[in-house]
């Protein structure tokens, strides 16, 4: 499975937005710049486990824009539904899920948005594989929703 996702950002954000984050014990910090992110709900069976929760919110980014400031991220890949591989990283102290790379998605790392300091800054503008979503987990009935992995990183959602 890949999340992708979008949304629109201000002037101001997509002249050089900052997004800063890390695992729960701290042994991990990264920080992202670049131009414009794009963050999506995801309701599969991959993201669902990997997060021990009922979906995950991914935020997509160039992977060129991403660095790591302290630690070092382990990963764990296997081949998705797609038939290509995911690589899902996480903190090796603490477990903490940071950031997915999907083949299918060359260049672009999903940060996982409960690692961010600053979480607020990401409004995720729509949904994926909402047939696999548990119904006790309430989102936005009016937030847009695809059966599979949705539009592209970038694509506009209409």
């Amino acid at each position: 499975m890949n999340a992708v996702h979008s949304f629109s950002l201000s002037l101001k954000e997509r002249c050089g937005m900052i997004l800063k984050g890390g695992c729960l014990c701290g042994a991990v910090q990264y920080q992202w710049q670049g131009a414009s992110a794009s963050a999506s709900y995801c309701h599969c069976p991959d993201c669902r486990k990997a997060t021990g929760g009922p979906y995950t919110v991914g935020v997509a980014v160039e992977a060129a824009g991403l660095k790591i400031c302290s630690g070092k991220a382990k990963g764990y890949t296997k081949i998705a539904d797609s038939g290509r591989q995911i690589t899902r990283e996480f903190c090796p102290e603490c477990g903490s899920p940071l950031f997915t790379r999907a083949e299918a998605c060359p260049g672009i790392v999903f940060i996982k948005a409960g690692s961010l300091d600053s979480p607020q800054l990401i409004k995720p503008t729509h949904q994926t594989w909402i047939e696999m979503a548990v119904p006790w987990a309430y989102l936005d009935r009016d937030l847009p929703g695809f059966e599979g992995n949705g539009p592209s990183p970038g694509e506009k959602i209409v």
